[in-house]
């Protein structure tokens, strides 16, 4: 049997030390902390001073590899599970386990993640706090209402299911009001577009991790997702097979059709630049170069390997973070814009209005943001005439 912890009088006084899980240690300095051990020797703090038993015991079993019963996590891992979630489309499985991982990162004002959380201890006061601070922005993000509603959706769904499966008492989630949405497309003016595109590219020239430094690739990307009318996710998946002869292959989702985009010269010009940042990053990490087409992606991380979506809009917050500091700003507040909104402006300037894939007038009408210029009503002429004889 191991031998039982002595008294640590600066422990908190809500502590049983008696039932401290095994492997969860106290560390008294400034307000305190509770730390595991991870090889070599190394302190890693997994809860703050805040923390209830329940929470340690939580925390120790999810370090143990398993989500403790009861817990957030574990509600979620037996969902994932259940032939409820195998029964639904493939790109709803997939949407729910990015919200899962969301679940898994956020962290608590009690130092643990929100997983980690007993649900029996949580109630919609408590979602709803998690919801609002999403939709504000926290950690230095931007504001993120849409981000913020798709994870009231999935843990209500989730916790639903688990009452209906004896797996937790109590849906925390329901009467939780969603965060509201912008109704206003943040779409760049021309001005605000050229004035960004010049930033990420000069910003982006800079040595990677200095001050004020972005992703190199960011300036060649808002040409492409401009001028080919595409959304963030179908940037990030082009590779080197979408380039023909006469232009840019699009890979569209949602129902749209693809298309080709002609050749520009600046269209050309950061399809090229983007090729050599790949393959100076695979020569950097002497990273072998793929020999097909369709597994050499045209975004790249700094480690050369297929850039993710998660990681784009990583780099897309900092750029327009940087962009709104200083005195002078780049772009004002109400000038900027979202990733999308590239989308938007691409298909407001184009000529040809079916450019962006879009199956029926409704969808087409949602992103052409342009004014029509109409002709003035006028009354038949026969009409008109004997309009003006009775003036006579």
């Amino acid at each position: 049997m191991p031998r039982p912890r002595k008294f640590n009088p600066k422990i908190p006084a809500h502590i049983d030390q008696k039932a401290l899980p095994r492997g969860v240690y106290w560390d008294a300095t400034g307000n305190g902390r509770w730390y595991a051990l991870e090889h070599p020797r190394k302190a890693v703090t997994v809860a703050g001073h805040k923390a209830l038993l329940s929470d340690l015991h939580a925390i120790a079993e999810a370090r143990a590899g398993s989500a403790a019963k009861g817990t957030v996590g574990y509600v979620m891992a037996r969902f994932e599970e259940s032939t409820t979630f195998t029964g639904l489309a493939a790109g709803t499985q997939k949407g729910y386990r990015h919200q899962r991982k969301l679940v898994e990162s956020y962290r608590t004002n009690l130092g643990v993640t929100l997983d980690q959380l007993a649900v029996a201890r949580l109630g919609p006061a408590a979602i709803q706090r998690v919801v609002e601070s999403i939709a504000r922005g926290r950690d230095g993000e931007l504001p993120m209402p849409t981000k913020a509603n798709h994870l009231l959706r999935y843990v209500r769904r989730m916790f639903a299911w688990g009452v209906q499966h004896g797996h937790c008492l109590t849906n925390p989630a329901s009467g939780v009001a969603q965060a509201k949405e912008r109704g206003k497309i943040k779409m760049p003016s021309p001005s605000s577009y050229a004035r960004l595109t010049a930033f990420a590219r000069e910003r982006g020239q800079r040595d990677a991790h200095t001050a004020g430094s972005v992703a190199p690739y960011l300036a060649h990307l808002m040409v492409i997702a401009y001028s080919c009318r595409l959304r963030g996710i179908e940037v990030v998946t082009l590779t080197e097979a979408n380039a023909t002869e006469e232009g840019i292959l699009s890979n569209r989702r949602k129902g749209s059709r693809d298309n080709i985009t002609k050749w520009s010269p600046a269209l050309r010009e950061a399809w090229e630049a983007l090729i050599q940042l790949r393959k100076t990053a695979e020569q950097r990490h002497r990273r072998p170069p793929q020999l097909q087409a369709s597994k050499r992606p045209m975004l790249v991380s700094q480690r050369g390997t297929a850039l993710s979506k998660s990681g784009l809009d990583s780099a897309w917050q900092r750029l327009i973070s940087l962009a709104r500091e200083g005195d002078d700003p780049v772009l004002t507040e109400d000038e900027v814009f979202t990733l999308h909104g590239l989308k938007h402006r691409g298909i407001t300037d184009s000529k040809d209005k079916a450019s962006g894939g879009h199956r029926t007038e409704r969808m087409r009408q949602r992103y052409d943001h342009e004014t029509p210029l109409v002709e003035p009503a006028q009354l038949p002429t026969e009409v008109n005439n004997a309009a003006k004889i009775g003036e006579n």
